[in-house]
């Protein structure tokens, strides 16, 4: 059966990780995704390893599902080709610094006067206004001036760089789809298309969620290690005995009360529950010692049967092979166009009714040539 969006046609533009990985996750919804890519300036994401068969697992995995042509978009005629293919086409999503687009005679104004039912998504680092609108940055930056890395990290060492690209993906990439379906729905009531324009640095504001309203409504900012859910309390890391980590997330009395149970802990109940930040450090430093007595392989054990909120921190690897992960088919079989397969993430989303599905990996530069001009 189809997917979702099967009725829905995307002309991606977009480049490196924000936009490909938002259309990625409207062509697994079944969506017709077509990229369009310069033939003389190539995205890094083809070229960078590790590669697998010869393509790059980042190409591979963040433009799967998608047709693909090159095009010289400054070369004469190409804004007349593309307007002839947005004739057909729902939404259009691309990721230049603001004003490229309308330079290159293919902006939303342009477009919109082919098809004025299409839906126009720009992303970008810091929006289409503001003083940053032209400003060059990189998750690290945009993480930062959202306010989100100040209550990251611990207080003697700072900001961590994280191991995955916060702004980008959960910021960029998800509120536009967001953006996008929503304006769809709107189309489907009005017939109207619309501009969406989603900055990174807004979206990850956005992500501040319960820190944001302490501080915006509250007066309370947060600062690494002060609070509750951000290493302030015994809701932490803890390092086993091999070098390994464990999560210890027992906020509620009764799992906390299993926790103190199962370490032999029985006394330091009470201040699990206690406000008091000597009680939580006189926890955490009984946590670490206790928890630095076995492997992670032993506390697995332990905590097999223990419903405590206390999990092994994983590797990629580890956790694509954890039968939670395995049951829900998070990780999948993606055909490479050559009769064998490639290993990837699956789609995290599952539907009743229409089901998600990956095709093939990412194609080629310039494969579908020939099927659309």
């Amino acid at each position: 059966m189809a997917g979702p969006l099967a009725s829905l046609k995307v002309l991606d533009f977009s480049t490196l990780l924000p936009g490909p990985y938002a259309t990625m996750l409207l062509a697994d919804m079944g969506a017709e995704v077509l990229r369009v890519e310069a033939p003389d300036r190539m995205d890094l994401t083809r070229v960078m390893p590790p590669h697998d068969g010869g393509v790059s697992t980042a190409h591979g995995y963040l433009n799967r599902g998608k047709s693909a042509i090159s095009l010289n978009l400054k070369d004469e005629g190409s804004a007349d080709r593309i307007k002839a293919l947005v004739a057909e086409f729902d939404v259009v999503v691309e990721q230049f610094r603001p004003g490229v687009m309308d330079r290159l005679g293919i902006g939303y104004e342009a477009l919109k006067a082919v098809n004025p039912g299409l839906i126009y998504c720009s992303i970008t680092g810091y929006g289409q206004t503001g003083p940053y609108k032209n400003r060059a940055g990189h998750d690290i930056n945009y993480l930062s001036l959202a306010g989100v890395s100040s209550h990251c990290g611990r207080a003697d060492s700072g900001p961590p760089p994280m191991g995955i690209q916060i702004a980008d993906v959960a910021g960029g990439s998800h509120h536009a789809v967001m953006g996008i379906l929503a304006a769809v729905i709107h189309r489907q009531q009005s017939g109207e298309g619309q501009y969406v324009d989603v900055s990174m640095t807004d979206a990850a504001f956005a992500l501040n969620a319960m820190s944001g309203a302490a501080c915006l409504a509250g007066g309370q900012e947060q600062k690494p290690e002060s609070s509750l859910l951000n290493g302030g309390s015994f809701y932490d890391y803890y390092q086993t005995s091999d070098g390994r980590w464990l999560s210890v997330g027992s906020l509620e009395p009764q799992f906390s009360s299993r926790l103190c149970d199962t370490l032999g802990l029985e006394k330091m109940k009470s201040f699990a529950l206690s406000q008091n930040p000597e009680h939580q450090v006189a926890l955490k430093k009984a946590l670490k010692d206790a928890i630095a007595t076995r492997t992670l392989a032993e506390w697995q054990a332990v905590f097999s049967e223990t419903d405590a909120c206390v999990e092994p921190v994983l590797t990629i690897a580890e956790a694509a092979e954890h039968p939670q992960l395995k049951a829900r088919d998070m990780v999948i079989l993606v055909d490479r166009g050559d009769g064998s397969q490639q290993r990837q993430i699956g789609f995290p989303i599952k539907f009743e009714k229409t089901s998600c599905r990956a095709e093939w990996i990412g194609k080629n530069l310039g494969a579908d040539n020939k099927k659309y001009f």
